[in-house]
């Protein structure tokens, strides 16, 4: 069973809670996989392979245990994918960053044309846990011909591959500041106008929250993906629910808008403004493809107040490993 959990089966997981042995623990579930095959364990010895929906780290978990001498050889690469597919995180210093990027966006064109985009299964009558076979079949044919050779799919990756490419190089003019807070997690990242995932968090290695000001005062407060999951190479804090921050903002407000903000169980709980109209697959997709509505608040006193409340918040929270959903519930209750 592949990043997901399921009372039968050899887990290979870094969902909260999955009781992945200790030996293969790592960020990613791909990750887990690809230590697993490393180390020969015998659990691997099963008949079957399975997950209960497609994204690209569940993938390429997939296709390591069905392909494991392919995975062996292709080990970073693989492991570059699943950083980038599931945090979001580019790192263009790495040698196999640029092909991976090309192989997690070639399977986000391919899905977006022949299939439908991730999340938008909640609105369907058919589930994703049932559509995602079709996805699965479809890329598990086609990746070992594309991974020998990325370009021979250039006309599917190449136009969001470059926008990545313009985005990263943005985040590196000097019109972007970033201020970093590391005793609350959370980097605030000033930028003129929205950018791709793959972009605007390429500097936010390391930080569990993302804080992005873009101009005219539109702001939008995330909590990664990162602490969604069990992740292995540092400790991190518990989520905190945006509701009471999410009150202390519309106090201040006069735009005409109002601030709504996600479950901390949602898998990347955004606080913005008129939240609640989108859709779960639209809070999912890049920045630059939904609309951030301008705010009243001048950027320097949303930031005080941002820091603020999650200073006072984590006064008392030391970072930890593995926090269950039970601790993080108690918690917040």
């Amino acid at each position: 069973m592949v990043d997901s959990t399921h009372a039968n089966g050899f887990m290979l997981s870094h969902w909260r809670g999955a009781p992945t042995p200790d030996a293969i623990r790592d960020d990613t579930s791909a990750g887990i996989v690809l230590g697993a095959l490393r180390l020969q364990l015998p659990e691997l010895d099963l008949p079957y392979v399975t997950a209960n929906h497609f994204d690209i780290d569940g993938f390429v978990g997939v296709w390591a245990l069905l392909n494991p001498e392919q995975a062996l050889e292709h080990e970073e690469l693989l492991r570059q994918m699943a950083l980038i597919g599931d945090f979001r995180e580019l790192d263009l210093n790495h040698p196999l960053a640029g092909e991976a990027l090309k192989l997690v966006c070639w399977i986000n064109a391919r899905e977006r044309e022949l299939f439908y985009k991730p999340f938008a299964a909640d609105e369907m009558e058919e589930k994703e846990v049932m559509q995602c076979a079709g996805k699965f079949t479809y890329f598990l044919q086609a990746f070992g011909r594309v991974l020998q050779d990325p370009d021979w799919e250039r006309a599917a990756w190449e136009d969001e591959v470059g926008s990545v490419l313009l985005g990263y190089r943005d985040m590196y003019k000097p019109e972007t500041k970033l201020t970093r807070h590391p005793e609350i997690g959370l980097v605030i990242i000033e930028i003129p106008h929205p950018l791709h995932y793959y972009a605007l968090f390429s500097r936010t290695t390391g930080f569990d929250m993302v804080l992005t000001c873009y101009d005219r005062n539109r702001y939008e407060l995330e909590y990664k993906y990162t602490t969604w999951v069990d992740i292995a190479s540092r400790p991190t804090l518990p989520r905190i629910s945006m509701a009471p921050l999410a009150a202390q903002l519309n106090q201040m407000e006069t735009s005409g808008h109002r601030w709504t903000y996600d479950a901390v169980t949602e898998t990347g709980p955004l606080l913005r403004l008129d939240g609640d109209q989108l859709k779960r697959e639209e809070a999912y997709d890049n920045p630059t493809e939904r609309e951030i509505f301008s705010s009243a608040i001048p950027v320097d006193k949303l930031k005080q107040v941002v820091v603020n409340y999650y200073r006072q918040a984590y006064a008392h929270l030391q970072p930890k490993y593995n926090w269950s959903w039970k601790a993080i519930k108690e918690l917040n209750t």
